[in-house]
């Protein structure tokens, strides 16, 4: 391939089914804070990518039998993280696919670990009113059984942000239809793979 047509490649942006074809077996991971919309927006990112969808706290409740705020009453945090590193391994071998996990699965550098090896991640950044605001329609979050829900988010924030950091790419999470925060994780997905669709491109190129 000329390094003209090279360049026609890299610029022009990749259609859904090319950015699946570039990611191969690859999972696309959601990660970010609970109500940052990972699963709502993984859905709808997996129906536009034509990939299945799974949904690591869904999973560990069918694994451990229980849901998750009973594993965190009846066993601990401890407990419900290891189940969910095991958890998360597991699934990034049914790649490709669009990974929903918990707010606290990206902490573990196991998991980051797995993840870089077997995904791209894409951490959903969320200010803390629209958290708050998402919360609060829910009674299903363990850690936020505090007597002051609000400072618990804060600190969780403060601890868990420069870790989520780290991910491959980073969409604001807002009072948005769902369906541009899907558009602007497929314009990033593009952007980011690019250049391997281009690379095969080129290797197709120089079989005889």
């Amino acid at each position: 391939m000329s390094d003209r047509a090279m360049q026609d490649v890299t610029d022009t942006p990749l259609s859904e089914a090319a950015i699946v074809a570039a990611l191969g077996p690859r999972s696309v991971v959601l990660v970010g804070m609970m109500g940052a919309g990972k699963s709502s927006i993984g859905r709808r990112l997996a129906a536009r990518l034509c990939v299945p969808f799974a949904d690591a706290d869904n999973e560990i409740e069918v694994a451990a039998g229980m849901s998750i705020p009973d594993i965190f009453s009846t066993y601990g945090e401890a407990h419900f993280r290891s189940g969910e590193t095991r958890v998360i391994a597991r699934l990034l071998d049914g790649g490709p696919q669009v990974l929903a996990t918990g707010g606290g699965a990206f902490m573990s550098a196991d998991t980051r670990t797995a993840i870089a090896a077997h995904g791209l991640s894409v951490w959903l950044k969320a200010e803390f009113d629209v958290l708050m605001r998402r919360i609060k329609r829910r009674q299903d979050r363990p850690l936020l059984k505090t007597d002051d829900p609000g400072e618990t988010l804060r600190a969780l924030m403060a601890e868990r942000y420069p870790v989520y950091e780290q991910a491959d790419i980073t969409i604001v999470s807002r009072e948005v239809p769902h369906d541009k925060i899907v558009d602007e994780i497929v314009g990033a997905l593009a952007d980011r793979l690019a250049p391997k669709a281009a690379g095969a491109l080129a290797g197709e190129d120089r079989v005889p």
